[in-house]
């Protein structure tokens, strides 16, 4: 059986910065309009898993898109509003903790994209979707471009979208649960945020108690368990967590 040829750029490959290539060669074959897809919050300890779904009109492209982890958090915030301003359209979802334990979080990121995808206001031809794997369920015909944040403006400008979107979600955390400092790490398995599991133990609804070391713990602390039941802490949007500070 032949081997089919992988989508995984060499180190020469890639671009210095994502560039809109792939969406102008879709749009040539009568693709248009193509939507960039990509979340951010696979890795955290706490918090939704949020995606974005962008379509960006190819004549008036926001300066500066990159990767958002490859990016200062002024510039993310600068360019989140210049997409926000310039692009043909822009839709956000996410799934909360809950969501990610009742399956898995690579299965509550696809669904996460596919949300988002259907939640333009205008439908797209092709989607571009960041990772290896397409969504399931999308409304158009799509392609998994690996590393795509760093090749397709389209996914950079997803990926300033969800990144910029989740911090200020986990912003609004930190107020509701001081002693874990959510606004500092945003859910990431920090020093500072694997202590404050340790010493005050989950938040109910908000820690992903199938992820080490969460899922070692017993119950949630009895400040999560006063905390009404109806009240959701975050917008509804491989278990081991990464262990490191947010880009």
């Amino acid at each position: 059986m032949a081997r089919t040829r992988s989508d995984s750029p060499t180190l020469f490959d890639l671009p210095v910065r994502p560039d809109f290539q792939m969406e102008a060669a879709l749009m040539r074959e009568g693709m248009a309009p193509v939507a960039g897809l990509d979340e951010a919050g696979r890795g955290p300890l706490a918090g939704p898993v949020v995606a974005a779904a962008v379509i960006l009109d190819g004549n008036r492209l926001p300066e500066g898109l990159d990767d958002s982890k490859r990016l200062s958090a002024e510039a993310r915030d600068r360019l989140y509003e210049n997409i926000l301003d310039m692009a043909v359209s822009v839709s956000v979802a996410s799934l909360c903790a809950t969501s990610i334990d009742e399956t898995n979080i690579l299965r509550a990121s696809l669904e996460a994209m596919r949300r988002a995808t259907a939640g333009l206001c205008v439908t797209p031809l092709f989607a571009l979707a960041d990772g290896r794997d397409v969504p399931p369920g999308l409304c158009c015909p799509a392609r998994a471009v690996v590393k795509g944040d760093q090749r397709s403006q389209s996914i950079a400008a997803a990926s300033i979208i969800a990144k910029v979107t989740r911090d200020r979600m986990m912003g609004r955390a930190s107020e509701i649960a001081p002693p874990y400092g959510f606004e500092a790490h945003m859910g990431y398995g920090t020093k500072r945020h694997r202590t404050a599991i340790t010493e005050h133990g989950a938040v109910l609804r908000l820690h992903r108690m199938t992820f080490t070391p969460l899922r070692d713990l017993n119950a949630p602390s009895p400040s999560s368990e006063r905390r009404d039941a109806d009240q959701p802490l975050m917008e509804p949007g491989d278990k081991n967590a990464v262990d490191r500070e947010p880009a």
